[in-house]
């Protein structure tokens, strides 16, 4: 296999330049084999666009080819895809996946097709049920507290952007196996190979039905509406759940992989003494713009067909020292009533496969650590503190969504400190602007939602923002909130082979605070598979 690298392409070329481009590159007549292994846009001449790939190709005389090649730009590379550790279980031992995210979900699924047979327990409802709850919340109102944006299949991600990309280090493979299993339950092609891939909640909810699909045919089951309310412990060891305040449910070996607002779950747990920690999160509001802006920004033009809306990634760093960074961008996007408690409320931010929505969102969040919080108070301190914020914000609107102007929210929040800008500049956004929100919202002063110091922040992190974007912050940019559960607050403590202070018991994904996004949790939730797979064949035969 021969791997190209930095091949550039004005964005909107044919299929056929494409091959071209590759002959050319390989000094040869022949037409390779072409895998995309990576494309980026290259916006650095905008309004002239550019895609940026790397090539996989397969040719005739690979070795005659290569020799004629610039080294420097081709190179040998080997296909090495991703190998779960065991082939083929034939035992009695059922493990029990708690949660239907992407870190249940992917977890049970290697386990099923490893012949394992998992039982998943999801508190939540199927997708399709779920998405109707979801549905009724945001036009009337009417929260049910165990089918909503945060819990069902699928888990919180589900009601995103089904935003695929992840920093996460990658070189045993399951990166792209994770990226290959989408695809074959019928995400796109090029997920595989976009710099920021995505898949939209409209498509990503027929997709987690597929894969739930896989698990039932492999031999796995998945028990909706089955919420574990409390674990049968016994020397340290775990020994079952309980389902529902009465179902014992006998197990020896359990993934915990509750998403990071099973609160419920935390407290269950801290009762019982397993090891847990707070640590550090960040909490902040959504901000609208035009999408029309954020194109003209970023590509130099407020529209182009080929990339579709255009995304964005800001930080900064405030004179407090905090990191202030934009979160879960969502072009074309909608912001969501996220909520998941009575008398409480949170914002997330999703938009569906097209991205076609007129407004660009993200979430500009601050960092917060134990020490803000109140760490000391002891492992739920961080759930303490995301609670109060969101009663905040469901107070001021009376549970609907409250939305404030940029500039009414800086002039409240800045009116000691004028010296940091003014709105004396030809405004970028019309009056007018009005909000994509699903769910029900009104106008309302969001800045008393935030404490003092972190809304300092955010006000200065968005001017910071403003120099790099024209007109991001524009006095009449909107402000929504609150975004509180950027991760979770919890992290559940465990060791090198995965497993938490109770033996059998396996923390995992975002809510047991080792991932961060789809592809991340996803990811961690075949690492923990490995571990339990790896484990049963060594101590139960």
């Amino acid at each position: 296999m021969l791997r190209i690298n930095q091949l550039k392409l004005l964005v909107g070329h044919s299929k056929e330049e494409l091959v071209i481009k590759v002959k050319k590159i390989l000094r040869c007549e022949q037409t390779p084999e072409i895998t995309i292994v990576r494309r980026s846009v290259d916006a650095r001449k905008k309004p002239v666009l550019y895609f940026n790939y790397i090539l996989d190709v397969k040719v005739k005389n690979q070795v005659e080819v290569y020799r004629r090649c610039d080294k420097k730009q081709v190179v040998i590379c080997e296909k090495q895809d991703y190998m779960f550790p065991v082939s083929t279980y034939q035992g009695q031992v059922r493990p029990v996946v708690i949660g239907t995210g992407p870190a249940g979900l992917f977890c049970g699924l290697m386990l099923a097709r490893a012949g394992f047979r998992p039982i998943l327990l999801e508190r939540g409802k199927p997708v399709a049920e779920r998405m109707k709850d979801v549905r009724r919340f945001w036009q009337r109102g009417a929260l049910d507290e165990e089918s909503n944006v945060q819990f069902g299949e699928g888990g919180a991600g589900t009601f995103s952007d089904g935003k695929l990309n992840t920093l996460v280090k990658d070189k045993y493979g399951r990166n792209r196996e994770v990226l290959r299993i989408f695809t074959q339950a019928g995400a796109p092609e090029e997920i595989l190979y976009d710099h920021k891939p995505h898949i939209g909640t409209d498509v990503l909810c027929c997709v987690i039905e597929k894969i739930r699909h896989e698990i039932e045919n492999a031999g796995g089951s998945i028990r909706f509406q089955a919420k574990v309310t409390d674990f049968l412990i016994r020397d340290e060891k775990i020994k079952g759940v309980i389902i529902n305040g009465e179902e014992i449910l006998e197990a020896s070996y359990v993934v915990l992989a509750p998403g990071h607002s099973a609160r419920d779950t935390f407290q269950v747990l801290d009762q019982h003494h397993v090891r847990l920690e707070a640590k550090p999160f960040a909490v902040g509001l959504r901000v609208e713009h035009p999408q029309e802006l954020i194109n003209q920004s970023q590509y130099g033009k407020k529209d182009d067909s080929a990339l579709g809306s255009a995304a964005y990634k800001v930080t900064a760093n405030v004179l407090s020292g905090r990191g202030v960074y934009s979160f879960c961008m969502c072009p074309g996007g909608y912001v969501v009533n996220a909520s998941s408690e009575q008398g409480r409320l949170s914002v997330n931010g999703m938009s569906y496969s097209g991205r076609n929505g007129k407004n660009a969102n993200s979430a500009i969040i601050v960092s917060v650590t134990p020490e803000d919080y109140g760490g000391n108070g002891g492992p739920l301190a961080g759930v303490e503190f995301q609670r109060r914020l969101e009663k905040k914000a469901f107070d001021l609107a009376q549970g609907k969504v409250p939305v404030e102007k940029f500039k009414d929210y800086k002039e409240a929040v800045m009116d000691k400190q004028p010296e940091t800008g003014n709105f004396n500049t030809t405004p970028k956004i019309a009056d007018d602007f009005t909000p994509c929100i699903k769910g029900l919202w009104t106008f309302a002063p969001v800045h008393k939602i935030l404490p003092e110091e972190l809304s300092k922040a955010f006000v200065e992190g968005m001017e910071q923002f403003g120099k790099v974007i024209d007109g991001f912050s524009d006095g009449n940019v909107l402000v929504e909130g609150i975004e509180s559960r950027t991760s979770s607050p919890v992290r559940i403590i465990r060791d090198e082979s995965f497993q938490s202070s109770v033996r059998g018991l396996y923390p995992c994904g975002e809510g047991a605070g080792y991932a961060g996004g789809i592809t991340s949790a996803a990811m961690d939730g075949i690492r923990v598979a490995e571990a339990v797979a790896e484990h049963i064949v060594k101590n139960e035969g």
